[in-house]
């Protein structure tokens, strides 16, 4: 079957997958200053909590987002799903990130469970990211024209 180039939808996987790590990077440095802030009763700066926020929610629609591009994406080229260990491991990541979110927003002094899982979920989180990484590395080596 002569299919079209799935190249651009690679494309814009990778620009995601970058886009995210960075949202990754910049909500650490910003989530360890509120944490660092509110430890040694220091006062955060105002815009600190909206950024981390907005910094989130843009972190979780491009992870969704690069969860619908894998499923077209496969789809489109194989006609079925499951062809690696990437499938498992992006739909830990989404899972992971919801998590995150869910538990983010539930955080306040009437919810002492969601900070710690919020954290610790981050922290997998990490985890998560690597292997989605590796496992889609292998991922793209099948697509890209030889």
């Amino acid at each position: 079957m002569n299919l079209p180039s799935f190249l651009w939808l690679w494309k814009i996987a990778a620009w995601s997958m970058g886009f995210s790590l960075f949202a990754y990077l910049l909500l650490a440095v910003t989530g360890t200053w509120m944490f660092y802030d509110r430890n040694t009763k220091q006062p955060r700066p105002k815009w600190l909590r909206p950024v981390h926020l907005a910094v989130g929610a843009v972190m979780a629609t491009l992870v969704i987002l690069l969860l619908g591009i894998g499923v077209v994406g496969t789809l489109g080229y194989y006609g079925n799903l499951g062809h690696s260990a990437h499938l498992p491991a992006g739909l830990a990541v989404v899972t992971l990130v919801l998590v995150s979110v869910g538990s983010g927003l539930q955080i306040s002094p009437k919810r002492p469970w969601a900070r710690p899982l919020h954290m610790s979920t981050n922290v997998t989180l990490l985890a998560g990211f690597v292997t989605v990484l590796l496992t889609g590395w292998t991922i793209v080596q099948k697509y890209l024209p030889k």
